[in-house]
């Protein structure tokens, strides 16, 4: 047997000083369709997100509501694993950065570093405490930071540096050899343009003072924590073991599946997981990750939505309101993976109309009520006709697309292939017209065939949304009366036409997608 080949992908982990926005549960769904889709593939796949939860951020939310820092970030951590579980995120971890071996494992990393590349000194810039960094004052815009648009506060104190400048020019040839992929291309550009400019060295621990007593220790000196986007970024290898006597083991989870392949992140904090992060790995003598995926934001009339900003919506609502799968299509088609786009409801009901209740709800409502009145199982296929040679042709011509732009992360343009097939087949039914074949015994064999092209086109297009709409693919799956579960199914056999069996009983049941209510 062939092993299998790993696949390692993760979310970036959220600041937990509010509850979760629609932001995050886009970040969270891109990366499920990816961890679905190689699973699908046949890897051996572990897929970790999280929660940071010693940021400064956190501790003065927790100060603002007069409650113990580690209650607040109990309180909302729970919020966001609640989330993943709404939208049915596939998870294999959810690590949090006050666990334990978290702690173990960023001293490691800290302490894995060479020492010429780490010095303390006394340093005043401008922080920014909602991006937990600091700026300069050509980076600012009318002297407010671009991200959080406000100015950021004048912080003097003795920290740790790390010593970035001497990682210039070797981060300068990864990235731009594609060695460290960043996607898109813009965002390489702009990393590249970024590094050319000239690495400083930034400050990586802060006063236990200012940190007011919450976070990473910094090994050997009491006085100072770990600056957040130190200890953050090591998640990514602490959720492995990293730092644990375990870790040396071969058939640890570190040892099985780092490097990363792929880390998704919001395009807001690429500078530390494309220059800080693997500037820190590269001192440590760890690996580097793959791929870094970078999205857009999601706008809200034209502003991002962001919890500091106030421009928020909430994913829990519109999955309450529209059901998960429905939030999950959107997000996966209709929010661009690259740059930014806006939210609107008005957009996403007529998505649900368009796409959902009218295409794939009703075709299958129609191809599935044809069958029941014709028996009620799985016609023979049409053994060669020329209209299912067409099909057939169509098909793979869309999963190879289909695979081309999910190994791209374009998702909406993987979904724009697979409405493609919804959109042949329903042209099919209109020109063959099955309702009259079924009239004239004599076409008994033209009707079946159509049938047959019918159900295998629809348990074609439920493998494909598979990875996007999982619960939808599998009621799909169930109504053909396919018993054997579709995740058990070779990804050879999902792409190969004739999977379905004469005989098998179907189910049209209840609409998919119900019209909304006015």
């Amino acid at each position: 047997m062939t092993e299998k080949r790993k696949y390692y992908l993760t979310t970036a982990i959220p600041y937990v000083n509010a509850r979760p926005h629609l932001g995050m549960a886009f970040e969270y769904v891109q990366t499920d369709v990816i961890a679905r889709h190689h699973r699908a593939l046949g890897d051996d796949v572990f897929f970790l997100t999280g929660a940071d939860e010693n940021s400064l951020k956190n501790v003065q939310a927790a100060e603002a509501e007069g409650i113990p820092t580690a209650e607040l970030v109990a309180r909302n951590t729970g919020r966001f694993i609640e989330l993943t579980r709404r939208l049915e995120i596939s998870n294999d971890d959810f690590i949090r950065t006050v666990e334990s071996k978290h702690h173990v494992g960023s001293q490691k990393l800290w302490s894995a570093c060479r020492p010429e590349d780490i010095y303390k000194q006394k340093y005043q810039g401008l922080y920014c405490v909602g991006c937990e960094a600091f700026y300069t004052e050509s980076e600012l815009v009318d002297g407010k930071c671009p991200e959080h648009q406000r100015p950021p506060d004048l912080v003097e104190e003795e920290n740790y540096f790390f010593r970035l400048s001497n990682y210039q020019e070797r981060l300068e040839r990864l990235i731009a050899s594609d060695e460290l992929r960043i996607v898109p291309e813009i965002r390489k550009n702009e990393i590249l343009s970024f590094i050319r400019s000239g690495l400083h060295d930034f400050s990586i621990s802060r006063s236990r003072e200012r940190a007011r007593d919450w976070g990473v220790a910094v090994p050997g000196d009491p006085s100072q924590v770990m600056y957040v986007w130190f200890d953050a970024l090591s998640n990514y290898i602490t959720a492995l073991d990293y730092g644990l006597d375990s870790a040396a083991d071969s058939g640890s989870r570190f040892a099985r599946y780092w490097p990363a392949d792929v880390h998704v992140i919001g395009k807001g904090i690429i500078r530390f997981h494309a220059v800080y992060w693997p500037a820190m790995l590269l001192s440590a003598g760890v690996p580097l990750p793959k791929t870094l995926f970078v999205h857009g934001y999601i706008n809200l009339a034209g502003v991002k939505m962001s919890k500091s900003l106030g421009t928020v919506v909430d994913p829990v609502e519109l999955i309450d309101k529209y059901g998960v799968e429905v939030v999950r299509y959107y997000l996966s088609r209709y929010i661009h993976p690259f740059q930014d786009s806006d939210f609107t409801y008005e957009q996403l009901e007529a998505t649900y109309t368009a796409d959902l209740a009218k295409g794939l709800g009703n075709l299958l409502s129609r191809s599935l009520t044809m069958i029941e009145k014709c028996g009620g199982t799985i016609p023979r296929g049409g053994d060669g006709a020329e209209d299912e040679v067409a099909i057939r042709a169509l098909f793979a011509e869309i999963f190879t697309a289909y695979e081309r732009f999910m190994a791209d992360f374009e998702f909406g343009r993987a979904l724009d292939k697979v409405w493609e097939g919804q959109a042949a087949l329903d042209r099919y039914i209109t020109i063959h017209k099955p309702w009259e074949l079924a009239k004239n015994p004599a076409r008994a064999g033209e009707l079946h065939t159509v049938l047959y092209i019918l159900a295998e086109g629809l348990r074609m297009l439920a493998s494909l949304i598979a990875p996007v709409m999982p619960a939808t693919a599998t009621e799909i799956w169930r109504r053909l009366g396919l018993e054997r579960p579709l995740g058990e199914v070779a990804w050879a056999d999902h792409k190969r036409w004739g999977l379905l069996a004469e005989g098998l009983t179907v189910d049209k049941g209840a609409p998919l997608f119900p019209w909304l209510a006015k």
